[in-house]
């Protein structure tokens, strides 16, 4: 037998469909409560408590205590990562759950991924901004040109802060609804948080859906263009 990593009891602990369904509400990046986690699963408390075990023993997710609640959530970039990677093959072989709804559309215009923005205003952000040259290819990967740092600072952002952070400041995460790359890394968690804070989009709260209102869409068009104003918060 080879030694290396063994994934067998990682991706037997994902295949599974109740906790495949939990790992995936934990997309969303919030954390939630067992109770919301098994109606997302469609099973029982008792039997959800099982599977957050066995999510937990495998460093999966992680537990946190608020008062008399117990709230869960992923535990990482890592693993968001290998989830998006894993729903992004599916979705090119076909392997697609019918879950029919009026957030179809929804979340794939704009939903968060962990903790950046997936969908096709990700993907069209993404190419916007390699196209104006604020973000490039590296060695590593990607990385902000001297340009991007410039307008990244304009928006308002805290760049020194980001590049403390422990992962990495630019990444191409694959995405499962546009099978093209978006921006993640702490750049991507850090523009999502921007928009949100801004007032041109909220979370919807029974989805990962990232719902932008109106005057946010067209914020956010500005935006990719070239041309938002750090100033320009929008309200609904």
């Amino acid at each position: 037998m080879r030694e290396g990593p063994d994934i067998t009891t990682l991706a037997a602990l994902i295949g599974d469909q109740a906790r495949a369904s939990m790992l995936m509400a934990l997309m969303s990046g919030m954390a939630l409560t067992a109770g919301e986690l098994a109606r997302e699963a469609g099973i029982t408390p008792q039997t959800a408590s099982t599977h957050l075990a066995k999510l937990g023993d495998a460093a999966l997710i992680v537990m946190e205590v608020q008062g008399r609640h117990r709230y869960f959530r992923l535990a990482g970039q890592e693993v968001a990562g290998a989830i998006e990677g894993l729903m992004a093959l599916a979705s090119r072989t076909g392997q697609m759950r019918t879950r029919p709804g009026p957030r179809d559309a929804a979340m794939r215009q704009a939903r968060a991924c962990y903790d950046h923005l997936a969908g096709s205003m990700a993907v069209a952000m993404h190419d916007a901004l390699i196209e104006q040259g604020h973000i490039v290819a590296t060695r590593d990967g990607l990385g902000l040109s001297p340009a991007g740092r410039r307008r990244f600072v304009a928006e308002g952002l805290d760049l020194d802060a980001l590049d403390r952070k422990s992962g990495p400041l630019c990444r191409a995460c694959l995405d499962w609804s546009e099978r093209r790359h978006h921006l993640a890394g702490s750049l991507g968690a850090a523009l999502l948080a921007l928009f949100i804070q801004r007032g041109w989009a909220r979370r919807d709260g029974a989805s990962r859906a990232i719902v932008f209102t109106p005057p946010g869409q067209l914020a956010f068009e500005r935006f990719l263009a070239g041309t938002s104003d750090k100033a320009s918060a929008v309200r609904a």
